[in-house]
């Protein structure tokens, strides 16, 4: 994982790339708002600086640039994103131009529903698929290495409880690179409505990773968890996102705190009972809040600012505050924008 020296080399990087994101020369249109000046709050803890629709619609190589689920820092500095189209790709950080491209598959060649990315301190790939689901190791090259064990309870129905859709959505590394932590979407059954489970592992000499504790955490009502980032100081921001036809999305994003939480793996249904206790979660803020930045939406949106966002990584940090990037997945339709995000979160 990268030192917080190249963290902050990293944000100064993207930081240039998000305000130079018009340059783009990819097919198709491109449009990003102008740089802003700080200051720009949507809550106490959370200020928007910009954003950028540059890569809305674009294509790199026959690949269609866009369907982003995931996002992660490179040792190199650059932007690792993730589609769940079995495609990553790698964005140059002043740019926001696709340096490369890669095809994702399971053991057998086909497609994944790739939605959590980890860049391991080795520079190899963890990646999960909600299709099973599954946490894979994978080359640069995208040659698969391993596959982690996965609790019988959290797979698909009938092989476990999970529903279709609603599995391994979030993916992070805690810090010092030996607990990995993969977030359930939606519930179990059995388990209480927006109770979800957050499976980690620990590691064990250079890449084996172990089934380790789970802990439950209660997402907010109607939505459901789609990304977790570790902040360095080991606790989690949680993005929390939801749709209504008609309305448009709400997505929220959280500060929470695994310590004292208890150890669910042995639990077999999580009802609210008395004794355990659930992963304690402050809110940062809701989206809508933020100004909007003269963002426009293609469909009602609460705020024209919103999409479908999904990914998220910690790309560096100074003075008490964290620079978070943020990424929407607009399921290659005409409907939602690949939008990114600017963040500057005080945890």
């Amino acid at each position: 994982m990268p030192t917080p020296t190249r963290l902050r080399s990293v944000l100064a990087t993207l930081t240039a790339g998000l305000a130079a994101a018009t340059c783009l020369t990819a097919a198709g249109p491109a449009a990003a708002a102008p740089a802003q000046p700080r200051g720009h709050a949507c809550s106490p803890a959370v200020s928007i600086e910009r954003f950028s629709d540059a890569l809305d619609k674009t294509a790199y190589e026959g690949t269609f640039v866009g369907n982003f689920s995931a996002l992660a820092v490179d040792r190199d500095g650059a932007i690792a994103a993730l589609s769940d189209r079995s495609s990553l790709f790698t964005l140059d950080p002043k740019t926001l131009r696709p340096r490369s491209v890669v095809p994702l598959a399971d053991e057998g060649g086909a497609a994944l529903d790739s939605e959590g990315l980890v860049v391991d301190r080795d520079g190899t790939r963890l990646v999960s698929s909600e299709t099973e689901p599954s946490v894979r190791r994978y080359g640069r090259d995208g040659t698969i290495l391993g596959r982690l064990p996965v609790p019988d309870a959290l797979r698909v129905a009938p092989a476990g409880r999970a529903t279709a859709n609603q599995t391994f959505e979030a993916l992070t590394l805690l810090p010092g690179g030996r607990t990995l932590l993969a977030g359930m979407e939606g519930s179990l059954s059995g388990d209480m409505a927006g109770i979800v489970r957050l499976q980690t592992w620990q590691r064990h000499g250079k890449s084996d990773f172990r089934l380790a504790a789970q802990y439950g955490y209660r997402a907010d009502t109607g939505l459901g968890v789609v990304e977790a980032a570790a902040t360095p100081d080991g606790r989690l921001l949680v993005l929390e996102r939801g749709f209504t036809a008609g309305v448009g999305n709400t997505v929220r994003l959280y500060l929470a705190d695994l310590r004292h939480a208890t150890d669910t793996s042995r639990i077999d249904a999580l009802t609210g009972q008395d004794g355990v206790r659930l992963v304690r979660k402050t809110l940062l803020a809701d989206i809508a809040d933020c100004p909007s930045l003269g963002a426009t939406a293609k469909q009602p949106q609460p705020n024209p600012l919103l999409d479908n966002i999904e990914g998220m990584a910690v790309t560096g940090g100074s003075r008490g505050a964290l620079r978070v990037l943020l990424v929407s997945d607009d399921n290659q339709g005409a409907t939602q924008t690949t939008r990114f995000y600017s963040l500057r979160v005080r945890p």
